[in-house]
């Protein structure tokens, strides 16, 4: 099996630069993209690369980390993309959340010679620092066991779940339990207050019953967790991520699901930004 030893991550925000420096600490040789200007990066700058298709001659392994669908066309096959240089990647990981329809239709357009695997992460950006990311995987099972040293260096919780969009369907489902409990642990702590109940003891008292959610129990880890709603930040990504498990729905009209997915891409537009009384 081949041993690999030099990791490229595409898009170094909040999620990919701690998961690029977990890497490196494990001993990984890694190179990291981004849209932002390499001073943004700090001690990490030394290992940023201009371009994508500098990220791909250096690297035979990338691991995508990019926002939405629009960027991941942007990062494979915009101006001096993965895949526009000589040198295309060996095995590209699509760590953002995506539909699986467009995982089929990212294989339909990377070059056979490139393995193809789904892998998005959930954890939050503390998970990333931590390294304790869940991450969901589809895709061949041997390219995946070659990933293992790099998951396990970024994550606890490692989850191989079959072929490629496995992943993704599994990330898809989860967002939108973790996008419900978003809106209900936030609504429900007004609530608290409104009955003069302390929201702290709640939380506390939730964390070993049934009320429990990944959400209420990291509230003070998250750090969009008082964020109102907007396009641009964490709530607005949960948004993109139900409107990913809709398109992934879309075939069975019949679901219920589909109908609670746009109540709750609505309610997470009402969310305003939570203030300290």
């Amino acid at each position: 099996m081949m041993k690999i030893t030099t990791i490229g991550v595409a898009g170094c925000g909040a999620m990919g630069l701690p998961m690029a420096r977990n890497l490196l600490a494990a001993g990984f040789d890694v190179s990291g993209y981004d849209i932002r200007p390499k001073s943004d990066f700090g001690e990490f700058t030394n290992h940023m690369l201009e371009s994508a298709d500098a990220l791909a001659a250096r690297c035979p392994v990338v691991f995508s980390v990019v926002r939405d669908w629009q960027q991941t066309l942007d990062l494979c096959f915009g101006g001096r993309g993965l895949f526009t240089g000589e040198t295309h990647p060996e095995i590209l990981v699509i760590s953002s959340t995506l539909s699986p329809k467009m995982i089929r239709l990212l294989r339909e357009r990377v070059p056979e010679g490139t393995s193809l695997i789904d892998a998005p992460m959930s954890g939050a950006p503390f998970g990333a620092e931590e390294g304790t990311l869940t991450f969901m995987i589809g895709g061949d099972a041997g390219t995946v066991n070659k990933l293992m040293p790099a998951f396990k260096a970024m994550g606890s919780g490692i989850n191989p779940l079959g072929d490629l969009g496995a992943g993704m369907t599994c990330k898809v489902l989860n967002n939108m339990l973790a996008a419900t409990s978003v809106i209900v642990v936030r609504e429900i702590l007004k609530a608290a207050k409104a009955l003069d109940f302390p929201p702290e003891k709640l939380l506390e008292v939730a964390k070993t019953s049934s009320g429990a959610t990944w959400f209420g129990n990291n509230l003070k880890k998250i750090s969009w967790a008082n964020e109102g709603y907007s396009i641009v930040n964490t709530i607005g990504i949960l948004e993109k991520d139900v409107n990913s498990l809709l398109d992934a729905t879309g075939d069975f009209p019949e679901l219920r699901i589909n109908e609670l997915a746009h109540v709750v891409i609505r309610e997470l537009r009402n969310l305003t930004p939570v203030t300290e009384d």
